[in-house]
């Protein structure tokens, strides 16, 4: 499932769908964790919404892979004519579209990379700039893309978007985190 990237010279969002939720399911989860219901519709459903409407081109790699580092390389194959990627695990389903744009936006040539940070914690998506599709391509294991970031991050390549956006660190691995998802969905509307 994907919006075409070849339409537009902004970033894909890459939504990363492949996990198997062992630890939701572990915690007492009674479904897969991006079925789960949440505030009227799904986890994955939401994630999706802020998705389309971001207006950014996007890519939804949801096939098993063994693990993160597999998937990342898997979509970023598949969508190896973007002009960047946005890393985005289908588990946060309170990122807003707003801060989509920002990262697709501070990809503007000067940084390879940028990260968003919600009241000092980073979170993400994690924005990559064309330039890193080799590294990107290349990636297996359960890192998914820290050790390229980690790079970036050293050779000052990372720039950080401060914003005010709950959903970059609201990722859903339980239950509880899926009631917390839900308590703060609610108080926004």
């Amino acid at each position: 499932m994907s919006q075409d990237p070849s339409t537009t010279r902004q970033p894909t969002v890459i939504v990363l769908a492949s996990g198997r939720g062992e630890r939701f399911r572990a915690a007492g989860g009674k479904v897969h964790k991006l079925q789960a219901a949440l505030a009227g519709g799904t986890v994955m459903g939401h994630t999706l919404a802020a998705v389309r409407a971001s207006g950014l081109p996007w890519h939804v790699e949801d096939i098993g892979h063994p693990g993160m580092g597999d998937s990342i390389g898997a979509a970023v194959r598949a969508t190896a004519g973007a002009a960047g990627w946005l890393i985005l695990p289908a588990d946060l389903p309170l990122v807003q579209p707003a801060t989509l744009r920002a990262i697709a936006g501070a990809l503007d040539g000067t940084v390879d990379a940028a990260q968003p940070v919600y009241r000092g914690q980073r979170g993400h998506p994690v924005g990559f700039a064309a330039s890193c599709a080799q590294p990107l391509m290349a990636l297996s294991g359960n890192q998914g893309a820290a050790p390229v970031l980690r790079a970036l991050r050293e050779a000052g390549r990372v720039a950080e978007v401060q914003v005010d956006d709950v959903g970059i660190v609201t990722d859903i691995d339980t239950p509880e985190q899926l009631a917390q998802a839900e308590a703060l969905m609610l108080a926004r509307r």
